[in-house]
């Protein structure tokens, strides 16, 4: 019995000693800045000097600051278009590619699978040159096609910028939530569709009774994946109009940016940081809640 302990205390030591390596690094990277942040947003600081306590001013200033709120709009407009445009054809990829045989599905998924492969830089100028005005692959196309009334300034129009930037990140990400619901749809019991269609359901009606109940636990991670990330992103957006034009573009990250490295107003940025961390919580914590009240509805059902 004693023997056993011991072997039971040393593997759960070994266990913790292998764990903590990446604790610390997540408390350090990932925690500590969250209060750290907090506690300078009631400073004046650019950073490298001495730090002026100035109390709310900062969050004064952010409530009334229409940019931030400006951003805070335009993540939202990311966040709905996002799960509109990336969830839907991501599960409509899903399904083609798992009806398929198997070769096919291999060539499909790595054909699918390259923007995630890219990384965010080469991304962002990839789409750059796609939307240049006077070359861009876009407008060149639509002039070959008789369609020349329909080029615009897309990145340069103020209110085109934020949307053209939505579809490049909307490309950039998609593949991810293919391969996400790929895997829960693979991983349904085959027996499950045989027994549908021996009922004679419909390919819509095997869709709703058996793939989607089923599939409800990866769709609710996706929507709390694509909620953070839209929420707090930065750097496509960035790579291709770095908020502009005329703060058009602008993303409550970007917005961060530049105050806090920009401007080297340390105290305001990290008020916007602190800002930023608490309406990502409400966010997240509000859908998780209205998808689990929806996960057991449809369960019931």
């Amino acid at each position: 019995m004693r023997h056993e302990t011991i072997r039971h205390l040393k593997d759960r030591t070994t266990t913790a000693l292998f764990v903590l390596p990446a604790l610390i690094i997540f408390l350090f990277y990932f925690v500590y800045p969250i209060p750290t942040a907090a506690f300078y947003s009631f400073f004046k600081w650019d950073g490298l000097g001495d730090r002026v306590f100035i109390g709310f001013r900062n969050w004064g200033e952010l409530f009334q600051d229409g940019f931030f709120w400006g951003a805070f709009l335009n993540n939202i407009k990311l966040l709905v278009l996002a799960v509109i445009i990336q969830l839907s054809i991501a599960m409509l990829l899903a399904l083609f590619i798992t009806g398929g045989t198997g070769r096919v599905r291999g060539i499909m998924r790595s054909f699918f699978i390259i923007p995630l492969m890219l990384s965010s830089v080469a991304v962002g100028l990839l789409w750059s040159h796609i939307y240049e005005f006077d070359y861009g692959i876009l407008n060149t196309l639509l002039r070959t096609i008789g369609l020349e009334g329909l080029r615009r300034d897309w990145l340069g129009d103020p209110n085109l910028a934020i949307y053209s930037g939505i579809v490049a990140t909307a490309w950039r990400h998609l593949p991810f939530f293919m391969i996400l619901f790929q895997a829960a749809i693979v991983g349904i019991p085959v027996p499950l569709y045989e027994s549908a269609d021996v009922e004679g359901a419909s390919a819509f009606q095997k869709f709703r009774y058996v793939t989607f109940p089923l599939i409800m636990p990866t769709l609710v991670n996706a929507l709390i994946l694509i909620t953070i990330g839209s929420l707090k992103y930065f750097d496509i957006i960035f790579a291709l109009t770095q908020g502009g034009p005329y703060n058009s573009s602008n993303l409550m990250a970007i917005y961060l940016y530049k105050k806090a490295f920009g401007q080297f107003r340390m105290g305001y940025g990290s008020a916007i940081a602190t800002a930023l961390f608490l309406i990502v919580f409400i966010v997240v914590v509000t859908i998780v809640r209205s998808l689990r009240r929806l996960q057991r509805r449809v369960a019931f059902e």
